[in-house]
C-alpha cells in the first residue's frame, strides 16, 4: 500500500505526456472555402431575369466538406430603406459535376427541407451552378445560373 501514491503519480504523468498527433485530414471537396456571387439569372418560360449583381448588396456562399451556408445582405448595414438580409444552410454532395443540396434552414421558410440538384462546373477559382429550382407549394419552377468566385 505504501507504493500506491507513487503508482498513481506515475500513471498521471504518463497520461499527461501522451500527446495527440496533429490532424492530417485534408479537405476532400474542391468547393471548400468562401465564394462571392458575381452573377445570377433566373429563367422561367423563356424569360430571363438577371438577379445578381444587385447594386448595394452582396451574396456569400461558404462550403466545408459536406455543409454549405449562404447569405445576402445590403452593404449599408441595414441603415436605410435598402436593408435586406436572407440566408440559408444545409448539407450537400458533389459527385463529379452533380451537386445536390438539402436546404435545412432558410430565412424564406417555405424553402426549408427542400432538395435541389444542379450541375456544378469548377474552373479554377470560379464555380458555375446551374439547374432547376422547383417548389410546387410556392409555385416556383425556374432554372438558375449562378457564378461565384473564390474569395478565401
Amino acid at each position: 500500500m505504501k507504493y500506491l501514491p507513487f503508482i498513481a503519480v506515475a500513471i498521471s504523468l504518463l497520461s499527461c505526456s501522451q500527446q495527440k498527433e496533429p490532424s492530417t485530414a485534408t479537405s476532400t471537396s474542391p468547393l471548400t472555402g468562401t465564394w462571392k456571387l458575381i452573377s445570377a439569372k433566373s429563367i422561367e418560360n423563356k424569360d430571363t431575369t438577371v438577379t445578381a449583381p444587385v447594386a448595394g448588396q452582396e451574396t456569400i456562399k461558404i462550403f466545408n466538406d459536406s455543409y454549405f451556408a449562404f447569405f445576402t445582405h445590403d452593404l449599408n448595414h441595414g441603415a436605410d430603406s435598402t436593408a435586406v438580409y436572407g440566408s440559408g444552410s444545409g448539407t450537400y454532395t458533389l459527385v463529379k459535376d452533380v451537386y445536390n443540396e438539402h436546404l435545412e434552414y432558410c430565412s424564406y421558410r417555405g424553402w426549408e427541407d427542400k432538395d435541389f440538384s444542379f450541375v456544378m462546373q469548377i474552373k479554377g477559382d470560379t464555380i458555375i451552378q446551374s439547374g432547376i429550382e422547383k417548389i410546387d407549394s410556392l409555385n416556383i419552377n425556374h432554372e438558375i445560373v449562378e457564378t461565384y468566385v473564390r474569395i478565401r
